[in-house]
């Protein structure tokens, strides 16, 4: 049930004041049916007994009216209470396999940025073309790495092709390619479009 639909409804009784008015109303009806079982009326057809017998029969009505309204109200409070619960059972779950995901994630691209770090040391780049290559490699075009990195765009330019060259590689594109082209979903095959000289230790 919308919860919308259990707070705006207007017949709808909470708490615990419907119980209470109930247990008033049927106390008045017994007092009602009390006191005519006492008078011992000798006719039941006076105006005292008809006032009686309509006090009882108003207060049981709305006794019966208030308490059905309000068991109506409490099975759809317990059913949003229970749905809120089983939506903040299942945020809690999908939080739990975001948090396994990144920490296998992090994991892994430890290992990859390892792996890349020990390639970079093999081209011999300095420690200015790493930082060029490895934003490069992000996806940064060389005037965000320029920006990013407080130089000048025509030094950021001089020290990627520097870095291609010692990688053997003509562009971004394959110095890309030299890191991710075997990379592949599990089952895939080892199907790759292209020749990685990077590997894992």
């Amino acid at each position: 049930m919308d919860h919308d639909e259990i707070i705006d409804g207007s017949d709808n009784l909470t708490g615990a004041w419907p119980p209470v008015l109930v247990v008033f109303l049927l106390t008045v009806v017994a007092g009602g049916l009390t006191d005519i079982a006492l008078d011992r009326p000798q006719s039941w057809f006076t105006a005292h007994i008809a006032i009686e017998v309509g006090m009882v029969a108003v207060s049981l009505s709305f006794a019966v009216l208030i308490f059905s309204r309000w068991r109506r109200s409490q099975q759809a409070l317990n059913a949003a209470q229970a749905s809120l619960a089983a939506t903040a059972r299942e945020l809690a779950e999908r939080q739990a396999e975001r948090d396994v995901w990144r920490a296998n994630a992090e994991q892994a691209l430890a290992g990859f940025g390892l792996a890349i770090d020990r390639q970079f040391t093999t081209w011999q780049l300095t420690r200015a073309e790493r930082e060029v290559a490895l934003l490069l490699l992000k996806g940064l075009g060389h005037k965000q790495v320029a920006a990013s990195l407080g130089r000048s765009e025509r030094t950021v330019r001089q020290q990627a092709v520097e870095a291609y060259r010692k990688a053997g590689v003509q562009g971004r594109s394959e110095l890309a390619a030299f890191f991710l082209a075997d990379l592949a979903l599990p089952g895939a095959g080892g199907q790759s479009g292209g020749q990685s000289g990077l590997t894992a230790s």
